[in-house]
Protein backbone atom coordinates (compact mmCIF):
# COMPACT_ATOMS: atom_id res chain seq x y z
CA UNK A 1 0.00 0.00 0.00
CA UNK A 2 0.89 3.73 -0.77
CA UNK A 3 -0.25 5.41 2.41
CA UNK A 4 -0.33 8.71 0.12
CA UNK A 5 -1.69 7.52 -2.78
CA UNK A 6 -5.27 9.21 -3.81
CA UNK A 7 -7.73 8.52 -5.65
CA UNK A 8 -7.73 9.51 -9.07
CA UNK A 9 -8.93 9.20 -12.57
CA UNK A 10 -8.66 5.65 -14.05
CA UNK A 11 -5.13 5.40 -14.98
CA UNK A 12 -5.05 4.74 -18.65
CA UNK A 13 -7.39 7.94 -19.02
CA UNK A 14 -5.90 10.33 -16.76
CA UNK A 15 -2.55 9.61 -19.05
CA UNK A 16 -4.67 11.10 -21.31
CA UNK A 17 -6.42 14.15 -19.92
CA UNK A 18 -5.68 14.77 -15.95
CA UNK A 19 -8.63 15.83 -14.02
CA UNK A 20 -8.20 19.19 -11.55
CA UNK A 21 -8.78 17.75 -8.03
CA UNK A 22 -12.37 20.26 -8.36
CA UNK A 23 -14.05 19.50 -11.47
CA UNK A 24 -16.47 21.87 -12.97
CA UNK A 25 -20.26 21.51 -13.54
CA UNK A 26 -19.67 20.05 -17.26
CA UNK A 27 -16.48 18.13 -16.05
CA UNK A 28 -18.01 16.11 -13.12
CA UNK A 29 -21.28 15.40 -15.69
CA UNK A 30 -18.33 13.59 -18.03
CA UNK A 31 -16.97 12.27 -15.31
CA UNK A 32 -20.03 10.41 -14.11
CA UNK A 33 -21.29 9.97 -17.64
CA UNK A 34 -24.41 11.56 -16.19
CA UNK A 35 -26.07 14.77 -18.35
CA UNK A 36 -25.83 18.31 -16.63
CA UNK A 37 -29.16 18.63 -15.92
CA UNK A 38 -29.07 15.37 -13.60
CA UNK A 39 -26.06 16.81 -12.04
CA UNK A 40 -28.04 19.41 -11.09
CA UNK A 41 -30.78 17.63 -10.10
CA UNK A 42 -28.60 15.80 -7.88
CA UNK A 43 -27.28 18.93 -6.35
CA UNK A 44 -30.28 20.24 -5.74
CA UNK A 45 -31.43 16.72 -3.64
CA UNK A 46 -28.75 17.60 -1.80
CA UNK A 47 -27.12 13.94 -2.36
CA UNK A 48 -24.09 14.63 -4.60
CA UNK A 49 -21.20 16.05 -2.90
CA UNK A 50 -20.20 20.05 -4.00
CA UNK A 51 -18.99 23.27 -3.22
CA UNK A 52 -20.18 26.46 -4.38
CA UNK A 53 -17.18 29.48 -4.57
CA UNK A 54 -18.45 32.79 -5.75
CA UNK A 55 -21.72 31.58 -7.14
CA UNK A 56 -20.43 28.31 -9.36
CA UNK A 57 -20.26 24.85 -8.36
CA UNK A 58 -17.13 22.56 -7.77
CA UNK A 59 -17.13 18.98 -7.46
CA UNK A 60 -14.39 17.61 -5.38
CA UNK A 61 -13.10 14.65 -7.18
CA UNK A 62 -11.84 12.72 -4.04
CA UNK A 63 -15.53 13.42 -2.89
CA UNK A 64 -17.16 11.83 -6.26
CA UNK A 65 -14.94 8.72 -6.26
CA UNK A 66 -16.14 7.95 -2.83
CA UNK A 67 -20.21 9.30 -3.63
CA UNK A 68 -19.75 6.24 -6.73
CA UNK A 69 -18.08 3.76 -4.27
CA UNK A 70 -21.20 3.91 -1.69
CA UNK A 71 -23.18 3.25 -4.35
CA UNK A 72 -21.92 0.15 -5.98
CA UNK A 73 -24.81 -2.67 -6.68
CA UNK A 74 -23.35 -5.68 -4.30
CA UNK A 75 -21.67 -3.83 -1.80
CA UNK A 76 -21.12 -5.30 1.63
CA UNK A 77 -24.67 -4.24 3.78
CA UNK A 78 -24.72 -3.52 7.49
CA UNK A 79 -27.51 -5.83 8.65
CA UNK A 80 -27.73 -4.15 12.14
CA UNK A 81 -27.04 -0.30 12.93
CA UNK A 82 -23.64 1.33 13.44
CA UNK A 83 -23.44 3.18 17.41
CA UNK A 84 -21.89 6.23 16.54
CA UNK A 85 -18.95 5.37 18.16
CA UNK A 86 -15.16 7.09 17.64
CA UNK A 87 -13.03 4.32 18.83
CA UNK A 88 -9.44 3.27 18.35
CA UNK A 89 -6.18 5.41 19.37
CA UNK A 90 -6.88 8.94 21.58
CA UNK A 91 -6.01 11.83 19.77
CA UNK A 92 -6.08 15.22 22.01
CA UNK A 93 -6.99 17.34 18.66
CA UNK A 94 -9.38 14.79 17.76
CA UNK A 95 -10.96 14.29 20.98
CA UNK A 96 -10.86 18.24 20.81
CA UNK A 97 -12.71 18.82 17.38
CA UNK A 98 -14.69 16.11 18.12
CA UNK A 99 -16.64 18.17 20.88
CA UNK A 100 -16.40 21.40 19.32
CA UNK A 101 -17.93 20.45 16.10
CA UNK A 102 -20.74 18.55 17.20
CA UNK A 103 -20.54 15.79 15.54
CA UNK A 104 -22.03 13.68 18.27
CA UNK A 105 -19.78 10.68 18.17
CA UNK A 106 -19.03 9.10 21.30
CA UNK A 107 -15.49 8.58 22.25
CA UNK A 108 -14.10 4.89 23.13
CA UNK A 109 -10.70 5.33 22.66
CA UNK A 110 -9.17 2.05 24.01
CA UNK A 111 -6.20 1.74 21.69
CA UNK A 112 -5.59 1.37 18.03
CA UNK A 113 -5.77 -2.30 17.78
CA UNK A 114 -9.17 -2.67 20.16
CA UNK A 115 -10.22 -0.05 17.44
CA UNK A 116 -9.55 -2.38 14.35
CA UNK A 117 -11.53 -5.22 16.30
CA UNK A 118 -14.69 -2.84 17.37
CA UNK A 119 -14.80 -1.61 13.48
CA UNK A 120 -14.69 -5.08 12.22
CA UNK A 121 -17.11 -6.85 14.62
CA UNK A 122 -19.68 -3.47 13.79
CA UNK A 123 -19.39 -1.77 17.39
CA UNK A 124 -17.68 1.56 16.18
CA UNK A 125 -18.46 3.90 13.04
CA UNK A 126 -14.66 5.19 13.09
CA UNK A 127 -11.54 3.95 14.41
CA UNK A 128 -8.43 5.89 14.58
CA UNK A 129 -5.46 4.38 14.34
CA UNK A 130 -1.39 4.82 13.91
CA UNK A 131 -0.06 1.36 13.99
CA UNK A 132 3.62 1.24 12.43
CA UNK A 133 4.50 -2.02 10.15
CA UNK A 134 8.17 -2.52 10.49
CA UNK A 135 8.77 -5.06 7.80
CA UNK A 136 6.71 -2.82 5.04
CA UNK A 137 8.13 0.49 6.91
CA UNK A 138 4.84 2.41 6.41
CA UNK A 139 1.47 3.06 8.82
CA UNK A 140 -1.83 1.54 9.09
CA UNK A 141 -1.71 -0.94 6.37
CA UNK A 142 -5.24 -2.52 5.93
CA UNK A 143 -3.64 -6.34 5.02
CA UNK A 144 -1.86 -6.85 8.35
CA UNK A 145 -4.34 -5.31 10.15
CA UNK A 146 -6.49 -8.31 9.25
CA UNK A 147 -8.41 -5.21 7.64
CA UNK A 148 -8.61 -6.42 4.15
CA UNK A 149 -11.69 -8.67 4.14
CA UNK A 150 -13.86 -5.04 4.33
CA UNK A 151 -15.26 -4.66 0.68
CA UNK A 152 -15.94 -0.94 1.40
CA UNK A 153 -13.12 0.02 3.78
CA UNK A 154 -11.77 3.88 3.69
CA UNK A 155 -9.01 6.12 5.16
CA UNK A 156 -8.82 8.87 5.81
CA UNK A 157 -5.71 11.22 6.96
CA UNK A 158 -6.40 13.09 10.32
CA UNK A 159 -2.59 14.38 11.16
CA UNK A 160 0.94 13.30 10.53
CA UNK A 161 2.31 13.66 14.33
CA UNK A 162 5.58 13.91 16.10
CA UNK A 163 6.34 10.84 18.18
CA UNK A 164 9.10 10.96 20.84
CA UNK A 165 10.55 10.24 23.83
CA UNK A 166 8.72 11.68 26.86
CA UNK A 167 10.72 13.26 29.88
CA UNK A 168 10.42 15.32 33.39
CA UNK A 169 10.85 19.17 32.71
CA UNK A 170 14.34 19.08 34.54
CA UNK A 171 15.40 15.73 33.00
CA UNK A 172 17.29 14.88 36.00
CA UNK A 173 18.47 11.51 34.35
CA UNK A 174 19.93 13.43 31.61
CA UNK A 175 18.03 11.37 29.32
CA UNK A 176 19.24 12.13 25.39
CA UNK A 177 18.37 8.82 23.29
CA UNK A 178 16.21 5.78 22.81
CA UNK A 179 19.11 3.77 24.49
CA UNK A 180 19.09 5.25 27.94
CA UNK A 181 15.68 3.68 28.74
CA UNK A 182 18.16 0.42 29.34
CA UNK A 183 20.37 2.38 31.79
CA UNK A 184 20.02 0.23 35.21
CA UNK A 185 16.96 2.14 37.72
CA UNK A 186 15.59 3.80 34.59
CA UNK A 187 11.50 3.29 34.87
CA UNK A 188 9.71 3.14 31.18
CA UNK A 189 6.27 4.11 31.35
CA UNK A 190 4.42 1.86 28.39
CA UNK A 191 0.84 1.09 26.74
CA UNK A 192 -1.10 -1.68 26.72
CA UNK A 193 0.15 -4.23 24.41
CA UNK A 194 -2.43 -3.36 20.99
CA UNK A 195 -1.49 0.62 21.16
CA UNK A 196 -0.26 2.31 18.42
CA UNK A 197 2.84 3.27 19.95
CA UNK A 198 3.60 0.02 21.17
CA UNK A 199 4.12 -1.43 17.86
CA UNK A 200 6.25 1.37 17.19
CA UNK A 201 8.26 0.87 20.73
CA UNK A 202 8.39 -2.84 20.06
CA UNK A 203 10.05 -1.66 16.47
CA UNK A 204 12.26 0.64 17.94
CA UNK A 205 13.80 -1.56 20.80
CA UNK A 206 14.32 -4.36 18.16
CA UNK A 207 16.26 -1.52 16.03
CA UNK A 208 18.45 -0.50 18.30
CA UNK A 209 19.11 -4.39 19.78
CA UNK A 210 17.56 -3.19 23.07
CA UNK A 211 16.16 -6.71 24.98
CA UNK A 212 12.51 -5.39 25.94
CA UNK A 213 12.99 -7.84 28.59
CA UNK A 214 15.82 -6.41 30.66
CA UNK A 215 13.86 -2.88 30.96
CA UNK A 216 12.50 -1.93 34.39
CA UNK A 217 8.89 -1.11 33.48
CA UNK A 218 6.21 0.79 35.44
CA UNK A 219 3.77 -0.98 37.26
CA UNK A 220 0.61 -0.41 34.99
CA UNK A 221 0.19 0.46 31.75
CA UNK A 222 -1.18 3.92 30.69
CA UNK A 223 -4.55 3.67 29.15
CA UNK A 224 -3.94 6.76 26.58
CA UNK A 225 -1.50 9.33 25.63
CA UNK A 226 -2.45 11.65 28.13
CA UNK A 227 -2.29 9.09 31.35
CA UNK A 228 1.50 8.14 29.98
CA UNK A 229 2.59 11.89 30.15
CA UNK A 230 0.75 12.31 33.63
CA UNK A 231 2.61 9.09 34.63
CA UNK A 232 5.77 10.80 33.43
CA UNK A 233 4.50 13.92 35.38
CA UNK A 234 3.96 12.27 38.71
CA UNK A 235 7.02 10.59 39.29
CA UNK A 236 5.62 7.29 38.11
CA UNK A 237 8.45 6.37 35.76
CA UNK A 238 10.67 8.50 34.04
CA UNK A 239 10.60 8.41 30.29
CA UNK A 240 7.83 6.97 27.73
CA UNK A 241 7.04 7.00 24.11
CA UNK A 242 4.24 9.37 23.28
CA UNK A 243 3.31 12.34 21.39
CA UNK A 244 4.83 15.73 21.16
CA UNK A 245 1.64 17.32 21.85
CA UNK A 246 0.90 14.86 25.53
CA UNK A 247 4.02 16.39 26.38
CA UNK A 248 3.18 19.57 26.12
CA UNK A 249 0.21 19.23 27.78
CA UNK A 250 2.06 18.04 30.85
CA UNK A 251 4.84 20.58 30.48
CA UNK A 252 7.08 17.82 29.76
CA UNK A 253 10.75 17.98 27.96
CA UNK A 254 10.59 15.99 24.75
CA UNK A 255 13.04 14.40 22.34
CA UNK A 256 11.23 13.52 18.52
CA UNK A 257 11.76 10.07 16.85
CA UNK A 258 9.54 9.46 13.99
CA UNK A 259 6.78 11.08 12.47
CA UNK A 260 3.94 8.97 12.40
CA UNK A 261 0.39 9.23 10.90
CA UNK A 262 -2.73 8.81 12.10
CA UNK A 263 -5.73 7.70 9.71
CA UNK A 264 -9.20 7.47 10.76
CA UNK A 265 -10.82 3.90 9.48
CA UNK A 266 -14.59 3.43 7.94
CA UNK A 267 -17.03 2.27 6.06
CA UNK A 268 -17.12 3.87 2.93
CA UNK A 269 -21.02 4.91 3.76
CA UNK A 270 -20.06 6.14 6.96
CA UNK A 271 -17.84 8.79 5.33
CA UNK A 272 -21.16 10.55 3.94
CA UNK A 273 -22.31 10.54 7.55
CA UNK A 274 -23.74 13.72 9.37
CA UNK A 275 -21.29 13.06 12.31
CA UNK A 276 -18.42 12.48 9.34
CA UNK A 277 -18.86 15.70 7.86
CA UNK A 278 -19.64 18.03 10.46
CA UNK A 279 -15.75 16.89 11.51
CA UNK A 280 -14.10 17.21 8.55
CA UNK A 281 -16.17 20.70 7.69
CA UNK A 282 -14.96 22.04 11.41
CA UNK A 283 -11.29 20.72 10.31
CA UNK A 284 -10.81 22.81 8.08
CA UNK A 285 -11.93 26.15 9.78
CA UNK A 286 -9.09 28.78 10.71
CA UNK A 287 -9.88 27.45 14.81
CA UNK A 288 -8.84 24.19 14.24
CA UNK A 289 -5.84 24.75 12.56
CA UNK A 290 -4.91 27.65 15.80
CA UNK A 291 -5.61 24.51 18.06
CA UNK A 292 -2.84 22.00 16.43
CA UNK A 293 -0.61 24.69 16.21
CA UNK A 294 -1.02 25.30 20.17
CA UNK A 295 -1.13 21.71 20.63
CA UNK A 296 2.47 21.28 18.53
CA UNK A 297 3.52 18.01 17.20
CA UNK A 298 1.14 18.47 14.15
CA UNK A 299 1.15 18.54 11.13
CA UNK A 300 -2.74 18.48 9.30
CA UNK A 301 -1.65 19.60 5.41
CA UNK A 302 -3.43 16.02 4.28
CA UNK A 303 -6.50 16.22 6.66
CA UNK A 304 -8.96 14.47 4.80
CA UNK A 305 -6.92 13.24 2.26
CA UNK A 306 -8.16 9.43 1.17
CA UNK A 307 -5.10 7.39 1.76
CA UNK A 308 -7.38 4.29 1.14
CA UNK A 309 -10.02 3.17 -0.63
CA UNK A 310 -10.91 -0.44 -0.99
Amino acid sequence: MQPETVLCFPAQLEKMMPLPAYLTTAEAAEYLRLKERKVYDLVSQGVIPCVRVTGKLLFPRQRLDLWLMNHLEGDDAVSTPIPPVLAGSQDPLLEWAVKESGAELALLCQGSGDGVQRLVDGRAMLAGMHIWHEDSQCYNDPATLGLSGMRDLVLIRWAKRQQGLLLAADNPHQLVRLEDIARPGIRVAHRQPDAGVSHLLQSLLARHRIDAKQLRWAVHPSLSEDDLALAIRQGEADIGLGIEAAARRQGLAFIPLQQEHFDLAMRRRHYFEPAMQRLLAFARCERFGQRAEALGGYDISELGWVVYNA
